[in-house]
């Protein structure tokens, strides 16, 4: 009788073993899938690279800026202007006043740090009491590459040219919509933008930009056509860009403030998504001193 319950323990510990080998195949299988055609992966597969750890920053409210991812450059936390510099060299001519940036000339500000592809977050107020019309109320403006204009401007209940309202691709595109907010309060932008690419100098895909103003999309992975100007029909470069450029704001007469602007770089991280190339690590472990 033990020999026959022994024989059929064993008999009934290998059943269970080709089981679970059975199920740790179909897990195998189902984390080792299909090769991919676009990359050197297969479907679920395990060994591709982990995307980076980002800690989300923080929404700001009327009477506070939130604060960065932790991969972010802030380029101005309210505190000075040390990453910035005048249009083409020299000390900014803004001014920091009570915790914002204000737009104050003669001359436009723009970063020390060059950038290529590029998340933008920023906020501004237009000044109060609003004065004046059409393209002369809040006048400024966000130049990614130090080429390519955001329009800034106060259009709540203020009409003008199209093209040239607020977070259109000024002189080129408007915006989907009229997403301004009432003069005095902050308002945000939050920007994709991809640099036009060439090849043996020739362009083979131009800049694009993505806009959210206020949270409402209004420019939707928008081709742009050259760089900005006014009066101007825009015309794509016939040989290539730098790879990269300042991020600019303009002045235009108006004192407009800006604060708690960050940008996060993307070249890295869009290479690591479709080659695997490992991007920089962008938060440091919990037990690391």
């Amino acid at each position: 009788m033990k020999s026959f319950i022994s024989s059929k323990a064993a008999r009934f510990a290998c059943a269970a073993g080709v089981g679970l080998a059975g199920i740790l195949a179909v897990a195998a299988e189902e984390h080792h899938g299909p090769q991919q055609p676009w990359s050197k992966y297969t479907v679920h597969d395990m060994s591709r690279p982990v995307p980076p750890v980002v800690t989300p920053g923080t929404v700001s409210t009327p009477e506070k800026p939130g604060t960065a991812p932790s991969d972010a450059i802030v380029l101005f936390d309210g505190k000075d202007l040390s990453a910035w510099q005048s249009s083409g060299g020299g000390d900014p001519t803004f001014k920091v006043v009570d915790g914002a940036a204000l737009s104050y000339g003669p001359k436009n500000l723009e970063t020390k740090e060059k950038f290529g592809d590029v998340q933008v977050h920023l906020e501004w107020a237009e000044p109060v009491p609003a004065q004046g019309d059409s393209q002369g109320r809040g006048n400024s403006g966000v130049f990614l590459m130090g080429l390519f204009e955001v329009q800034v401007l106060d259009n709540f209940k203020n009409p003008t040219y199209p093209d040239g309202q607020c977070s259109a691709v000024y002189g080129q595109y408007p915006p989907q919509v009229n997403a301004c907010r009432p003069p005095g309060e902050w308002q945000t932008y939050d920007i994709v933008f991809h640099t036009p690419r060439y090849a043996e100098g020739k362009l083979v895909e131009p800049a694009n930009v993505t806009v959210l103003h206020n949270g409402v999309l209004t420019q939707d992975h928008q081709r742009i056509e050259g760089p900005t100007g006014h009066m101007i029909v825009a015309k794509q470069p016939p040989s290539s860009f730098p790879a990269k450029g300042p991020l600019g704001l303009q002045f235009h007469g108006n004192p407009v403030r800006y604060r708690n602007i960050w940008v996060r770089p993307l070249e890295a991280l869009d290479r690591q998504q479709h080659t695997g190339e490992v991007a920089a690590a962008t938060e440091k472990p919990a037990d690391s001193k």
